[in-house]
């Protein structure tokens, strides 16, 4: 996907792990930060990514749990209690102590405190939080604030925390305020488990990593030329003979629908949406090898491992290539409770333009059917979407990202109104290498360091586009040399938080030199956690990263 170049790299062998039951959590660092009298802000204020709107530390105020703390849930809702127990889970094995989850009339003092509470200026996931030396108090209008308030919380707390075994404290936590809320809506990630498929428990573990920084949306590319990768009752061979394989000629595999439904339930419990992909026209030789009629000469082509793009389309004249994707659309709406399902759109060389928009135009009023709003690629600005006001493109184009550059189509989607995700390849592709000396991914895009997957903004992209335009960013992942998820999560870490940080914190104030030193203190949990990310000669990782 997305892959210009003719160039192939053999799949890598890894071995499939076990989820490490990670809860969401989420880090501290600030940008707006008021720090104690003549301190670098840089060295002494906590460092959490994203950075919160306003955080003011308070010196003298710092609360140290004890064998006594206990957390206090102020509210009946069974939301709140799983962000409790959450934050119980996380803490108990590291620290040893009972960590229990009482009700508001055990009382705040030694406590870390969960309320709901109205705050209107802080939208639907924002939050507020006070540490003093009594306890710890985060309020929030709804569950998932409390959620995004404790994956800060989780950053104040030492790397240590994330430990599975009981360490040495003291576990303090700085005194600090904070108020915070996202800049956008929509802060994604996309895994492609089409080209490579990744087992359940390697969604989880990445569901667990990216909800520390604040994700909320979760796209998997669930269909490809390479394999389908959902079970759908209505075309079964579409999974068992359509998913039987990946690129390289590896086994492949798919999601049964209970195991698809598995993964959308775990990742509601981290205030994750999934939308899920079935890209079209193109990126269908899996659903047009599986199924012989679905082919405009009636003859299945074969399965595919190769890594080109576009060369795939479905018959747009065949009414069984419209009845083909209202059964498929409709199986996945009834299995994913988000809004949107994505479309693909994108790289339809071989599908004429004029069949394009007639695809597109007949597939749009399907989705809608089932309940859902369409997302997908765009190139989808060519089709008519005019009147589809909850219709999003998400835009990939290659941008400078420091200079607004003309884009026809992120200009035709919103003189449609269509709003944007942002998603530019050359900063924003986590699949994009390093360097050249990067043992895994692509680099069509050209090479993405950490510092340029950070320096961009969704505002300043496109000439006449503005922030009203822009329903937020999405760092996708495509794997076309990705095998398992230890390789993803070198891909992924360290610049995945970064875009978090784009989609989450304000524009103003962000500087490469502030945000690279915040970035620095996540290596120890990382290392703790076990992510293995990649160690950038572009940051001074802090001392415990550097001896894993």
């Amino acid at each position: 996907m997305r892959w210009r170049s003719t160039r192939r790299r053999p799949a890598r062998p890894g071995t499939r792990i076990a989820a490490t039951g990670v809860l969401a959590g989420s880090l501290v660092a600030g940008l707006a930060v008021t720090p104690s009298a003549q301190a670098d802000p840089a060295t002494t204020a906590p460092r959490i990514v994203p950075a919160p709107v306003s955080m003011n530390t308070v010196p003298g105020q710092s609360f140290t749990l004890t064998r006594h703390t206990k957390i206090v849930v102020g509210s009946r809702s069974a939301d709140v209690a799983r962000v409790a127990a959450s934050l119980a889970g996380l803490a108990r094995p590291s620290t040893g102590y009972p960590l229990p989850v009482v009700g508001a009339s055990a009382g705040a003092h030694d406590a870390i405190s969960l309320r709901l509470a109205a705050l209107p200026q802080l939208g639907t996931e924002g939050y507020q939080l006070n540490v003093s030396r009594g306890g710890v108090q985060l309020a929030a209008p709804t569950a998932a604030g409390l959620f995004h308030g404790v994956q800060t919380l989780r950053q104040l707390l030492p790397a240590k925390v994330e430990s599975h075994s009981a360490q040495r404290g003291p576990w303090t936590v700085p005194g600090v305020t904070i108020s915070d809320h996202p800049r956008f809506a929509w802060r994604g990630a996309m895994l492609d488990v089409s080209r490579h498929f990744f087992t359940i428990e390697e969604a989880k573990r990445y569901i667990d990593e990216i909800s520390m920084y604040k994700i909320n949306v979760l796209h998997l590319h669930l269909s490809d030329d390479q394999g389908w990768r959902i079970a759908i009752k209505s075309w079964p061979r579409l999974a068992t003979y359509g998913g039987s394989t990946e690129v390289g000629g590896g086994p492949g595999g798919y999601y049964t629908q209970k195991q698809y439904t598995d993964i959308v339930r775990y990742a509601a419990q981290h205030f994750i949406t999934v939308v899920p992909e079935i890209d079209s026209p193109s990126h269908t030789n899996a659903a047009l090898a599986s199924y012989a009629d679905l082919n405009c000469d009636g003859k299945a082509p074969p399965l595919y491992t190769g890594t080109s793009v576009g060369f795939s389309s479905v018959c747009v004249d065949k009414d069984l290539t419209y009845k083909f994707f209202d059964d498929v659309i409709g199986e996945l709406a009834k299995l994913t409770p988000g809004s949107y399902v994505h479309v693909g759109g994108d790289e339809a060389h071989s599908t004429p333009l004029s069949d394009y928009v007639t695809f597109l135009d007949r597939l749009q009023p399907i989705v809608h059917a089932h309940g859902k709003n369409m997302i997908g690629w765009n190139e989808i600005a060519q089709a008519d979407v005019q009147g589809s006001p909850a219709t999003l493109a998400q835009n990939w184009s290659i941008l400078d990202g420091n200079t607004p550059a003309a884009d026809p189509l992120a200009t035709a989607a919103v003189q449609k109104g269509v709003q944007l995700v942002t998603s530019p390849a050359n900063h924003a592709y986590l699949d994009m290498q390093y360097d050249a000396n990067s043992p895994y991914g692509l680099h069509w895009a050209g090479y993405v360091s950490v510092q340029k997957s950070y320096q961009w903004d969704p505002a300043t992209l496109f000439t006449g586009v503005t922030e009203q335009n822009i329903r937020g960013v999405e760092a996708p992942i495509w794997s076309e040399t990705l095998t398992n998820i230890h390789e993803v999560e070198y891909m992924a870490f360290p610049r995945l938080p970064g875009i978090a940080e784009i989609g989450w914190s304000p524009r103003t104030g962000r500087s490469w030199d502030e945000y690279r030193t915040r970035l620095a203190a996540q290596g120890p949990r990382w290392t703790v956690m076990g992510v293995n990310f990649y160690r950038s000669p572009e940051i001074s990782w802090d001392a415990q990263s550097a001896t894993r």
